[in-house]
């Protein structure tokens, strides 16, 4: 795997949830004023039509939400630079990184919610011709939340942040059995995290380790840039993907943020939508 400057990097995948989330923050004081928001870019919607369709949920709301004008970047290094350079006000991220990105003492904080608060569920994405891969994912989940494996790798992950990097991960070899290759990003920690030194780290990986063991399969992790991934996973060139489920209602197309031919796992985890500032 290439070398992550994970520090510099926030959330990645499927923030099409931070769309709907009506955010403010104490310097701006007009219900009508602009905030210029970066985001991901996403799969199936322009920066036009994600500003008509924020303008919708602010009609259909009976909440007084502050405008969003949305930024599209290609990756989160830009994204951050953005912010860092005033381009945009605030970036869109999720609870779990806002902590672990604070934890590292970052010249951020989050921005006070005003309104609406969203969550989007994390989930595996494989092709639909790919079901049987789908049904054993599902199984080896299911179990683990039985077992309650699933709350101990979220409690040691995720709800335990620390200011340190969690150590790498080793993936199990198992002799003669099949291989699920699976592509990830390293920018989304501590969800999905690749270390300084280019080892995988984080809660995902921690959890493929586990279903490995669970599917009696190998597992191969390979690096990826977050745009690049709905292609790997049509393409072939991974069975596995990570996403995210986004929250739709009539406001919200189905296909916003959703890879063409994938379908999606049960989800593994949730969190919250918020935006993160900076301290310039």
């Amino acid at each position: 795997m290439k070398l992550k400057k994970v520090l510099s990097l926030l959330a990645v995948g499927a923030l099409a949830g931070s769309l709907f989330t009506g955010c403010g923050d104490t310097n701006k004081s007009s219900e009508n004023e602009d905030i210029k928001l970066g985001m991901i870019t996403t799969l199936n919607a322009s920066e036009q039509k994600v500003d008509e369709i924020l303008k919708l949920v602010e009609q259909k709301s009976n909440i007084n939400l502050l405008h969003h004008t949305v930024t599209f970047y290609k990756d989160l290094s830009a994204m951050q630079m953005g912010l860092e350079s005033g381009s945009i006000d605030e970036m869109s991220t999720y609870d779990c990184v806002a902590n672990y990105l604070l934890a590292k003492k970052l010249n951020l904080h989050v921005v006070e919610q005003h309104g609406m608060s969203l969550s989007d569920s994390f989930c595996f994405a494989v092709l639909k011709s790919n079901e049987g891969l789908k049904k054993d994912l599902d199984k080896a989940l299911a179990a683990m939340k039985k077992d309650g494996t699933l709350d101990k790798l979220v409690k040691e992950y995720i709800t335990d942040v620390k200011a340190e990097d969690p150590p790498s991960v080793e993936m199990p070899h198992i002799d003669g059995a099949d291989t699920i290759k699976v592509a990830v990003t390293g920018d989304l920690p501590p969800l999905d995290l690749v270390l300084a030194n280019g080892k995988p780290a984080g809660f995902n990986t921690a959890l493929l380790a586990e279903m490995g063991k669970r599917l009696n399969k190998n597992i191969e992790i390979f690096d990826i840039e977050g745009d690049a991934r709905a292609s790997a996973l049509t393409s072939g060139r991974a069975d596995v993907i990570f996403w995210a489920i986004v929250p739709v209602d009539d406001s919200r197309p189905k296909d916003i943020d959703t890879p063409e031919g994938a379908v999606l796992t049960e989800p593994y985890f949730t969190d919250k939508i918020t935006h993160l500032k900076s301290n310039r």
